[in-house]
């Protein structure tokens, strides 16, 4: 069986590694690496997009990153019990026209026993922003 520790119930520390693994993941822009945390039959709600498996899962992170370019992300646990954790999060990108965002949201993730997640419920909104405006520079991982 796939494990991707830590798994279930959450401790504020374990709760807090998990967070911060996820965006570690996110922001290598990896579809592949990134989906493997995902069970095959996981459920996500992104915006307004319905995804199921871990296969959609992929090719919606592949088109998201050809769009969402330069992309920067924070994660932030907000609460958690048993097997669930709730974060707030805010990444930047920009357009193929060069133009910047700064995107926030909401994150409900709900966890397998073998710590792989298998419900993602995001809410986000964009929000123009200038170049010289953004918060996230660190050099691409």
């Amino acid at each position: 069986m796939e494990m991707k520790p830590p798994v279930p119930p959450f401790t504020l520390e374990t709760a807090k590694a998990k967070v911060q693994a996820a965006e570690d993941a996110w922001n290598t822009r990896d579809s592949d690496r990134v989906a493997l945390a995902y069970t095959e039959d996981s459920q996500w709600r992104n915006r307004s997009e319905f995804l199921s498996g871990r296969e959609e899962i992929r090719a919606f992170l592949r088109r998201k990153w050809n769009k969402e370019l330069d992309y920067r992300l924070r994660k932030e646990l907000w609460s958690f019990a048993d097997n669930r954790i709730s974060v707030k999060f805010e990444y930047e990108w920009h357009d193929d026209s060069g133009y910047w965002y700064r995107s926030y949201g909401n994150e409900q993730w709900e966890f397998a026993e073998n710590g792989l997640m298998q419900r993602r419920e995001a809410s986000i909104n964009d929000l123009p922003i200038q170049e010289s405006d953004r918060k996230f520079r660190w050099a691409r991982s």
